[in-house]
């Protein structure tokens, strides 16, 4: 009984391909159940959830991997997982937020000071 599924409006050529081939997430969790169902294509999120797994094994654990489409399959406890939810800028704070980018860019490509000197 997936409840949330990464299905959003906006996505880049990457994403839509990998949504048509089915590669999207599924979380699954309930009120009863302590334990949060998750699968994924994502490779961050993927990455991060091994991770978690193996430094806390009795809080997150990964019950399936396929190689051949790179999904993986995780169980967490309730608790553990977050959605973050935000509220849409407002067109002012847009705007201030591009103009002090641009105003700290060096070449006006958005490629920063700190990024140049690396």
């Amino acid at each position: 009984m997936p409840l949330l599924r990464n299905r959003g409006a906006k996505r880049g050529v990457y994403e839509n391909r990998a949504y048509e081939a089915g590669k999207d997430h599924d979380i699954w969790f309930d009120e009863k159940n302590p334990i949060i169902h998750i699968r994924t294509h994502n490779t961050d999120l993927r990455k991060r959830l091994a991770a978690y797994a193996g430094q806390h094994p009795d809080q997150c654990r990964q019950t399936d991997a396929d190689l051949e489409t790179g999904c993986m399959e995780f169980e967490i406890r309730k608790g553990r997982f977050s959605f973050r939810l935000t509220a849409p800028y407002r067109e002012e704070r847009r705007r201030v937020a591009s103009e002090a980018a641009k105003k700290n860019s060096v070449n006006g490509m958005g490629r920063s000071v700190h990024k140049n000197l690396l």
